[in-house]
């Protein structure tokens, strides 16, 4: 019997670059002479509203980056803000394609991610190949770790908890699907990550 029917993956902190973290967007106050503070102080407004779906990337950038005039268009803005997005080091990509490939789970992503970067992520780094399905914050209306983002999870997949496997790089995300009753792995690197899937079963099956 396989160890799971499902497996669903963080994207930022596990396969990518996160994409528009306080990291990202000091960067960007840097590159483009924001005023970081301020800057960062209006993200986290409108974050969870865009995160969640409820505002396009254009009127996320009136309200943080161009409510006054800018020596910049909101095409180099962003340009830049797409450009972080990056293979991680020591990522779990090939783990993801080697269980997607043994077709033994059904494979998905359980993010947070605003509509305009999750699916340019998705795309330039091939992650519908993987993925048959997308339980990304911008399409589900939630964000982790709110314990009804979890739930929504197992009301669409359709199984039992139990029987399902998350991996996430935050402690946060892992403790609530812990709650919800999943089986979470925290990530923290590629190779602890396979001996842990080693351990469960997963590559023991996937490799029959």
């Amino acid at each position: 019997m396989l160890p799971f029917d499902a497996i669903l993956f963080d994207v930022g902190g596990v396969l990518l670059t996160n994409s528009w973290d306080v990291r990202e967007r000091a960067s960007a106050a840097a590159h483009f002479h924001l005023d970081e503070a301020d800057f960062q102080a209006r993200h986290a407004e409108i974050d969870e509203l865009w995160e969640r779906g409820g505002m396009t990337m254009a009127a996320y950038l009136d309200v943080t980056v161009f409510y006054q005039p800018r020596s910049f268009s909101h095409d180099e803005f962003v340009a830049f803000m797409l450009d972080q997005s990056k293979l991680l080091p020591d990522s779990a990509m090939e783990i993801l394609k080697e269980l997607s490939d043994s077709r033994q789970f059904l494979i998905g992503s359980l993010n947070n991610e605003a509509r305009e970067l999750n699916e340019y992520r998705f795309k330039v780094f091939g992650l519908r190949n993987y993925f048959r399905v997308a339980l990304t914050s911008c399409y589900v209306g939630l964000r982790k770790p709110d314990p009804a983002m979890y739930q929504r999870a197992i009301d669409i997949i359709g199984g039992p908890p139990q029987r399902i496997l998350f991996i996430d790089d935050r402690p946060e995300n892992v403790t609530a699907a812990e709650a919800a009753g999943l089986i979470a792995l925290r990530f923290i690197g590629a190779d602890a990550l396979r001996a842990e899937l080693t351990r469960l079963g997963a590559f023991a099956h996937a490799a029959d």
